[in-house]
């Protein structure tokens, strides 16, 4: 049996399909409440999710069973494990101060907020007086840092090789202190930072492309 291909025919089809360019955007202008509500329920998460640089928390995760030798830990591992959790702290709280924004070229460029506004940390461009004001240090900026060094010890105090290597043999009410001030500290600042998020775009955060 011999299969014809309407070729005439398919390329009629293929024109009458809509193109996704051509498709009308649709107005977002007039939402209903429950709308609003999601949005702004995905944007508190997206908040939150800027709390701690997911790099930093990944590295955590994977050297603490390594650091800590699973919980069991002698002076040298107890030692390592405590500047392994400095060190994460550290970064989170300077990656608090890091900004980012796009040049003409539409490249993004990565600097670190002062006082006097943003030092753009490989010195690829360079960002007139008036525009690197906005980028400033601000005081929320350093809340932020610290609140972010509350989360890590959080995640830390979670971590069971962690706590085991402190804590080998806690009493009752240390066992009780390691179980509920995670939850309060995650709760608080997680409180803290839906009622004063970020305007930052630092190292691991997304930038709008406009």
């Amino acid at each position: 049996m011999e299969i014809k291909f309407h070729a005439e025919n398919s390329h009629e089809t293929e024109e009458k399909l809509p193109l996704l360019r051509e498709l009308a955007i649709p107005n977002t202008g007039d939402r209903t409440l429950i709308q609003k509500a999601i949005s702004q329920t995905f944007q508190s998460t997206a908040h939150l999710a800027n709390l701690l640089p997911t790099g930093t928390v990944l590295a955590f995760q994977l050297l603490a069973p390594i650091f800590s030798n699973q919980g069991k830990c002698d002076p040298i591992g107890r030692f390592m494990t405590a500047g392994l959790v400095s060190l994460c702290g550290l970064s989170c709280f300077l990656a608090s101060f890091t900004d980012s924004f796009r040049d003409k070229n539409g490249n993004v460029c990565y600097g670190f907020a002062t006082l006097r506004g943003l030092w753009v940390i490989d010195g690829s461009a360079t960002i007139p007086p008036e525009l690197a004001a906005r980028y400033r240090l601000r005081f929320i900026d350093v809340m932020h840092a610290f609140m972010s060094i509350l989360v890590l010890g959080a995640v830390a105090l979670f971590d069971q090789n962690v706590v085991n290597c402190f804590y080998p043999a806690p009493a009752t009410e240390t066992q009780e202190i390691l179980t509920t001030l995670p939850v309060g500290i995650g709760v608080i600042c997680s409180l803290l930072f839906l009622v004063f998020p970020t305007q930052r775009h630092g190292l691991g955060f997304s930038l709008p492309v406009n």
